[in-house]
């Protein structure tokens, strides 16, 4: 199976899984994101490898703080997260090995504040409210429609590179297709609601901002594979690589999101 078409049969078989436990929410919605989370774990671990990432203090910090968002809310998932320093201390007590203390609690808390951060926030996006499951709705299919034009266009038309050094395959061609597919399903996702929640500039404006942090996310997961040395994070999702090659422009979209309405006062 080429990679292209791998890539077509997990978007057309996960996808409507996806936004269908979405649509249901609450601890269906829970259930899906904690073990998405735990085989991010794995895949981190395994790819950061040579920095001794403390994985028991990965896992409790992300599990312990989805769990907190599901049930609490914000502060508690970001009290769930900083729990992961006090794992990450008591794990390197106990480690066998002796890797340098600040590297190995620096890549255990920022794998923990990566994963259980980006997917945390979906959860929150979610909860529920008047426009909770639009809100997410409108996140993922952004992000989706982001990723998948910025790709086809960036095949079709692209000739100047986007970030060379980080990520040879992205242009500034499927940039600009990507993000116009993007804001315009957010625009779309939320013209229904421009007299009684956001209106069509907000609309826009969530749409760009879940873009650019998109991307960013992208470009984030594009330069510790760099560093790491590795092509993708996993095989899981064929052509798609691993979950956290699938989600890695999510873990920076959703907070970005959940930001932006709470300042815009519709969190």
């Amino acid at each position: 199976m080429t990679n292209l078409i791998s890539r077509v049969v997990v978007s057309v078989v996960g996808l409507p899984v996806v936004l269908g436990i979405v649509w249901l929410g609450g601890w269906w919605l829970y259930v899906l994101v904690l073990l998405a989370s735990l085989v991010a774990v794995h895949e981190f671990v395994t790819v950061a490898r040579p920095l001794r990432p403390l994985a028991p203090a990965i896992y409790l910090g992300v599990a312990l703080a989805l769990t907190v968002a599901e049930t609490n809310g914000l502060a508690w998932m970001l009290g769930g997260l900083l729990a992961t320093f006090l794992f990450a201390f008591a794990a390197s007590a106990l480690a066998r090995t002796r890797a340098p203390s600040t590297v190995a609690i620096g890549a255990t808390v920022l794998g923990a504040a990566w994963i259980g951060f980006g997917l945390g926030f979906l959860l929150l996006l979610r909860h529920p409210h008047d426009h909770g499951r639009l809100l997410a709705f409108t996140v993922l299919l952004t992000v989706w429609a982001n990723d998948t034009l910025a790709y086809f266009g960036g095949r079709l038309i692209g000739r100047h590179k986007l970030a060379p050094t980080l990520s040879p395959g992205k242009t500034w061609e499927g940039f600009v297709i990507g993000g116009l597919a993007g804001i315009f399903v957010s625009f779309v996702a939320l013209y229904d609601t421009r007299h009684t929640y956001l209106n069509v500039w907000q609309s826009v404006v969530l749409g760009a901002v879940v873009v650019l942090a998109s991307v960013a996310g992208d470009l984030f997961e594009s330069m510790l594979k760099r560093d790491m040395q590795v092509k993708d994070t996993g095989r899981l999702l064929g052509g798609h690589g691993g979950i956290l090659d699938r989600v890695d422009a999510l873990l920076f979209a959703a907070p970005a999101a959940y930001f932006l309405l709470l300042g815009l006062g519709h969190a």
